[in-house]
């Protein structure tokens, strides 16, 4: 049975979803389509991609325990890079129209803390509290390993009809690095960058560093993504298996200083401290990834050379409307990252896929 939205859109009362029941243990549900309520949108989902954060809390649960506990209850849907199409508005919803095409983003703090009062709100400090308001999809409320899912307006953005929806689940990825890129500076043209890691996000930190007019230097293990790597703009590519990263930094720096900036996205114990001996000195460091190990830091050579380290999470301070913005002028692109396409009732291969690398498998995307 379906019900007509007030918005003039048939809805379904149920939807097929993927629901955790333990550790690895996602299931196909069936579950009631959400509605919408004050300042929120449902959005029909069109495409939504994996991400390694995913299967962090497939695996382990969530970085921040949601009201009640644990994920693994048969209920808490996962996903959190989807895209999609307005299906219907919650009460004094204006801002957009049923049908409108969307892009979203994960956080919305909860609008009343210090830090989202600054604009902070992916370190809100009421996160994962959603009596105060706080919603993190696929975290902390329902994501897009489903047919609907809501979300607050202030994630939600207008995404142009010139974009597929596959390509545009990159926006958030480039969100990311985007704001990684806020915090060493923002304005970068004519500095010199060094990503770590040649991952979905390290990746798209070369393409948007290069947008930025940033030299980039990308540095990783596997050919095939520095090769992709070169594509997306890097204008110089180290594999760590053949020369040490420091060594061949400085080689290829003015004077063998060391570069500006670094983002690291490869998440390996021994990527921290070779990023501080690859900035030159008063050079800034962003952390978009981490290890589940201590790492050891190399704290003298930070403090003498005046560096400065950062750590981000996810796609904060309205980086995702910027990303939406460098694809939109074609500048950025989601294309050269989409390795795999699934249905939603095929989730489970699409997880192995991205998971085990199949067929260096870099973006996987499911659509319903």
């Amino acid at each position: 049975m379906a019900v007509e939205s007030t918005a003039r859109m048939r809805i379904p009362e149920t939807m097929r979803a993927w629901a955790l029941f333990g550790p690895g243990d996602l299931r196909p549900v069936r579950k009631p389509v959400p509605r919408p309520g004050p300042a929120e949108v449902l959005v029909k989902i069109e495409a939504v991609a994996i991400c390694g954060t995913d299967l962090e809390i497939l695996r382990k649960g969530l970085p921040a325990m949601i009201e009640g506990g644990s994920p693994f209850n048969g209920e808490h849907v996962i996903g959190h890079e989807y895209v999609g199409t307005v299906a219907a508005l919650g009460p004094a919803v204006d801002e957009f129209d049923v049908g409108d095409r969307v892009v979203v983003e994960i956080h919305a703090g909860c609008g009343r803390c210090e830090r989202c009062r600054h604009g902070a709100y992916t370190s809100c400090l009421n996160y994962s509290y959603r009596a105060k308001g706080h919603r993190a999809n696929g975290f902390t409320t329902d994501g897009g390993f489903a047919e609907y899912a809501v979300n607050h307006v202030n994630t939600v953005f207008p995404l142009p009809d010139h974009i597929p929806f596959d390509e545009a689940t990159l926006v958030v990825t480039a969100g990311t690095s985007i704001y990684g890129l806020d915090v060493l500076g923002g304005l970068i043209a004519g500095e010199s960058l060094l990503v770590i890691g040649p991952g979905p996000i390290g990746l798209m930190t070369v393409a948007c560093g290069k947008a930025l007019g940033a030299e980039v230097i990308l540095a990783g293990t596997r050919e095939a993504r520095l090769r992709l790597g070169r594509e997306l703009g890097a204008d110089h590519v180290v594999n760590v298996r053949d020369q040490p990263l420091v060594e061949a930094v400085r080689t290829l720096t003015p004077r063998g200083l060391g570069v500006d900036l670094v983002m690291e996205c490869s998440g390996a114990p021994e990527a921290v401290n070779q990023a501080v001996h690859c900035a030159k000195r008063g050079g800034r460091i962003c952390l978009a990834a981490f290890s589940n190990d201590l790492v050891a830091l190399d704290a003298a050579h930070l403090v003498r050379n005046n560096l400065y380290l950062y750590g981000i999470r996810g796609e904060g301070h309205g980086a995702t409307k910027r990303g939406l913005a460098l694809m939109a002028q074609g500048k950025i692109s989601g294309r050269p990252f989409i390795t795999h396409r699934f249905a939603l009732d095929d989730l489970p291969r699409a997880i192995e896929t991205f998971e085990k690398r199949i067929d260096d498998a870099i973006k996987v995307v499911v659509t319903p």
